[in-house]
C-alpha cells in the first residue's frame, strides 16, 4: 500500500480536492436549482425543471402570508399609524398645485364664461378656499379608512398575487432572508468533501475497490447537504461545552434576519405605491370610489361656502357631473402621482420599524417560518441532487485512477 501511495502520491492526494470539488460544486448546483430557472424548462410535465421556490410558489407565499398578517401586519394598525397633520404637511405643495389645475380645469369646461370673465383675485380666492380645505378632505377619508378598512383593501389577497404572480419577488424574499445560509451551504461542501475524501483516501489504498468512488461521490453529496440544512436551523438554542458553542445559523443570525425581513416588506412587497394600486384597481375598488364620492359631494358644499346658492344657480345640473368629475379627478391624480410620494409615504408609515418589532416578538418556530418553507418540504430533492452528482463525478474519478 505504501509503494502504491509512493508510486501514485499525486493521484492520491488528488482524491481530498476532488471530493472536496464534489462537496463545493453540488451545492452550487442544489443552490441554484432551488432558486431557478423561474419558469419550467423542459418538456412537461416530468422532462425538465423549474426552481423549487418558484414551482412551490402558491404554496411558499400562503405560508410567508399568512404569517405576516397573524403575527407581523396589521392592516388596522397601518391604517392607524398615518399622521393626518404630518400627511398634509409633507403634501402641501404637491397638492395645492394640483386643486390649483383641478379647479381650473373643471371650471374651463364647465363654466368657461363665468370663469373667463372673472377677476384674478376671485379664481385665486376660489382656489385658496378649495385648497384650505384638503387637509379637512382628506383627514374624513383616513376616518373613514380606518371604519372601512376591510371593505377598501385586501392587503392579503395583493401579497399572495404579488409573490405568486412575481416568482423572482418570492425567490429574491429568500435570497435575501436567507444569504448568509444559503452561502453556508455553498462553503461547507468545501469542508465536509475534504474530511470524507481523506477518508475516501486511506479506503481506497486498502480495498482498490471500483465501487468506492463512486459510492464516496454519493456519499459525499448526499451527507453534505444534509448536514449543512440541518445546522441552518439546528440547534435552535446554543448548546456545547465550554467556549464551544453552536447554534442553527438562521437563528443565530435573528436580529439581522428581522431587519432584513422588515426592509423586503417595507420597500418590495408593501410599498404604498402597491398598496394603492391595490385599492385603486383590485376587486374592491368600487366601494373606495363610492367612499369618495360621499366625501366629495359634502366637500363640494364645503367648499362653495356661502355662494353655495349662487353656484348651485349658476352650475345647474352640471353641479353633481362636476362632484362626480372631481372624483374621477381624485383618482386618476393618486395614479399618477403615487410613486411621486412613495418615499414620503414609506417614512410616514414606517412598516420597517413596525415589522422589526413585531419579528423580533416571534417564536422560534414562526421565526424558522420566514425561511424554513423554501426548504422544508422539497429539501429531499436537494440532497437528492447532491448525491447523484457526487456518484458522477465519483464514476469519473475512479474511471480516470484506473486508466
Amino acid at each position: 500500500m505504501i509503494a502504491d501511495f509512493a508510486e501514485n502520491w499525486l493521484l492520491y492526494l488528488s482524491i481530498p480536492l476532488v471530493a472536496a470539488l464534489i462537496g463545493w460544486s453540488t451545492k452550487i448546483v442544489a443552490v441554484e436549482m432551488l432558486m431557478r430557472p423561474l419558469r419550467f424548462i423542459g418538456i412537461p410535465p416530468y422532462l425538465g425543471w423549474q426552481g423549487v421556490v418558484p414551482k412551490a410558489a402558491p404554496r411558499m407565499a400562503t405560508i410567508a402570508v399568512d404569517l405576516m398578517f397573524t403575527k407581523l401586519i396589521n392592516p388596522q394598525e397601518m391604517i392607524d399609524r398615518v399622521d393626518v397633520a404630518e400627511l398634509t404637511t409633507r403634501l402641501r405643495v404637491p397638492l395645492n398645485a394640483a386643486v390649483d389645475h383641478m379647479v381650473r380645469e373643471m371650471m374651463m369646461r364647465h363654466n368657461p364664461r363665468l370663469w373667463v370673465n372673472m377677476p384674478p383675485a376671485a379664481q385665486r380666492a376660489l382656489i385658496e378656499r378649495v385648497q384650505r380645505e384638503v387637509p379637512q378632505l382628506i383627514e374624513e377619508i383616513v376616518v373613514d379608512l380606518r371604519t372601512n378598512i376591510d371593505q377598501v383593501m385586501d392587503l392579503r389577497g395583493m401579497a399572495i398575487s404579488a409573490l405568486v404572480d412575481d416568482p423572482a419577488l418570492l425567490v429574491e424574499m429568500v435570497r435575501r432572508v436567507g444569504h448568509h445560509e444559503l452561502r453556508f451551504i455553498v462553503r461547507s461542501g468545501l469542508l465536509f468533501g475534504t474530511v470524507l475524501g481523506v477518508v475516501q483516501m486511506f479506503t481506497w489504498a486498502l480495498t482498490h475497490s471500483p465501487l468506492l468512488m463512486p459510492a464516496f461521490g454519493g456519499l459525499t453529496g448526499l451527507t453534505t447537504d444534509w448536514l449543512a440544512l440541518q445546522m441552518i436551523f439546528r440547534p435552535v438554542k446554543p448548546v456545547g461545552i465550554g467556549p464551544f458553542k453552536w447554534q442553527g445559523l438562521f437563528h443565530k443570525r435573528r436580529e439581522q434576519v428581522c431587519i432584513d425581513y422588515a426592509d423586503l416588506i417595507a420597500n418590495e412587497i408593501f410599498t404604498p405605491a402597491k398598496i394603492l394600486e391595490a385599492v385603486l384597481e383590485g376587486e374592491r375598488a368600487d366601494r373606495l370610489a363610492s367612499l369618495l364620492s360621499h366625501r366629495m359631494q359634502s366637500f363640494v358644499d364645503s367648499a362653495a361656502g356661502p355662494a353655495k346658492p349662487l353656484v348651485t344657480l349658476v352650475a345647474g345640473e352640471s353641479l353633481g357631473t362636476m362632484q362626480r368629475e372631481a372624483v374621477s379627478y381624485v383618482l386618476d391624480y393618486i395614479r399618477v402621482a403615487a410613486h411621486t410620494f412613495d418615499q414620503q409615504a414609506i417614512e410616514i408609515l414606517d412598516m420597517k420599524s413596525l415589522v422589526i418589532e413585531k419579528t423580533k416578538l416571534l417564536t422560534d418556530e414562526e421565526y424558522e417560518g420566514l425561511l424554513r418553507p423554501a426548504f422544508k418540504q422539497d429539501e429531499w430533492k436537494l440532497v437528492a441532487i447532491g448525491a447523484v452528482l457526487g456518484f458522477l463525478v465519483g464514476e469519473l474519478q475512479v474511471q480516470i485512477m484506473l486508466h
